[in-house]
């Protein structure tokens, strides 16, 4: 994790400084920023699950691993690393596109210097190409609905990132004590429990709560952009 951190803050202050802009962009590369933090900072707890759980009969460890994959199926740091993923996709959407309109703006100027015969030489000083482009959402209906796509999809995202947090983790710290039965391994029947589940559902709350506000921030600029330039 600390890897991810380290090559996405250099991808991210990189983004942030293009040519383009748009309304929010400033707040949806902060979230992403907020996230990785809390992210990283939540996936402490969760390194040693492994170890964490113990059973009460035996200490074997055949047995104990197979109860610990009996009540733990499903993956709990890679499915938030891979939401994750999907939140920065949502975002470079966006991205690529206002790159798109960008390209398309600068030939298009540039072919109206030419047919002017105004086209002036890179060492030009008042040859500004660098110059910031705001994206106009007035201009274009299919812009807003394009950036509406995004923000849905960024919502979808997050709605499921807090069912996995609440449904496939939080509801199985919250069992306390797992019983495992023998069936076919060989093992008796024995309670086993995770220690460490206070710092465990504590991570859990701090991504929720950053999710829950990312839902509530892209619900609310939703409404904005349909209020402001569909209606």
């Amino acid at each position: 994790m600390a890897a991810i951190v380290t090559g996405l803050i250099p991808i991210l202050r990189t983004a942030v400084d293009t040519t383009t802009t748009y309304k929010g962009r400033t707040v949806w590369f902060g979230f992403l920023c907020i996230r990785l933090v809390t992210l990283f900072v939540a996936e402490m707890p969760w390194f040693k699950l492994n170890s964490d759980f113990s059973c009460s009969i035996t200490r074997d460890n055949v047995c104990t691993r197979a109860c610990f994959n009996q009540h733990f199926d499903k993956p709990v740091v890679m499915v938030w690393n891979y939401i994750f993923v999907l939140l920065i996709l949502s975002v470079l959407i966006m991205e690529l596109f206002t790159t798109h309109i960008h390209s398309v703006f600068e030939k298009r100027t540039r072919e109206k210097k030419e047919s002017l015969g105004e086209l002036k030489s890179a060492s030009d000083p008042d040859n500004n190409t660098t110059a910031m482009m705001i994206l106009d959402m007035h201009g274009s209906r299919n812009t807003v609905l394009f950036y509406l796509f995004s923000i849905m999809l960024r919502i979808l995202v997050e709605f499921w990132f807090v069912y996995v947090l609440l449904y496939w983790n939080l509801s199985k710290l919250n069992q306390g004590v797992f019983i495992c039965k023998s069936y076919d391994t060989g093992c008796p029947d024995q309670e086993c429990l995770v220690s460490g589940t206070a710092e465990k559902r504590m991570s859990i709350y701090a991504l929720v709560s950053v999710s829950v506000v990312g839902i509530i921030s892209n619900s609310l600029f939703c409404i904005h952009l349909i209020g402001h330039y569909l209606l």
